[in-house]
């Protein structure tokens, strides 16, 4: 039915597919073509996709491993590091207790002189006297921070500090040794003298 309706309407343009087939079959095998390269290049894509996937997933795993191997390796280089004579080695860290009382700024300086800075302290484990530590409001009063710039999250200060006592320049952070409980901290003039610690 449709090859009549077909040589119908060519009959009436003058123009009979049937009467040249081998251009009908040329047509038909153009149009494989076209499909088969479009697969094959569909199957290539997949192909390139797949392998890089498995590539990069092979790739991640092993960077996976190697980190978990080089934090090890870190931690124990940190852990066995030793430190220098009159030094005091606690978890990764190594600590300078002074013997000399100096005022914070004086003691900031000896720890960089020493590769150092005054000590942070995250908890309190109390230490046997006052001591100045790596705490400051200098830059913008009552804004606590570390030596470093880091700002103050945890803090341990006393009942009312910091107080800015009598409303004097308190800006230098200290930790006061109780005889009662481990300690606590407190704000104090920075030119006052007293021991320090240096943390590397």
């Amino acid at each position: 039915m449709f090859l009549i309706r077909l040589i119908i309407s060519c009959d009436v343009v003058h123009f009979q597919w049937w009467k040249r087939p081998y251009k009908v079959a040329a047509l038909c095998l153009g149009l494989l073509c076209v499909l088969l390269l479009a697969g094959i290049i569909g199957l290539g894509v997949h192909y390139q996709l797949q392998t890089s996937y498995s590539t990069l997933t092979k790739d991640r795993d092993q960077l996976q491993r190697e980190t978990i191997r080089l934090n090890k390796k870190l931690k124990g280089k940190l852990l066995g590091r030793p430190c220098h004579e009159g030094w005091i080695k606690f978890e990764t860290s190594c600590y300078f207790f002074s013997t000399v009382n100096k005022t914070w700024e004086e003691s900031r300086m000896d720890c960089i002189r020493r590769e150092a800075h005054l000590v942070f302290i995250n908890g309190l484990n109390g230490a046997n006297k006052q001591i100045w530590i790596g705490l400051t409001d200098t830059i913008v009063e009552g804004t606590w921070k570390w030596v470093d710039g880091t700002p103050l999250t945890t803090t341990y200060w006393g009942d009312g500090q910091p107080n800015s006592w009598k409303e004097t320049e308190q800006d230098c952070g200290e930790f006061v040794h109780r005889s009662t409980d481990p300690g606590d901290w407190n704000d104090d003039g920075c030119s006052v003298e007293q021991y320090c610690v240096c943390e590397k």
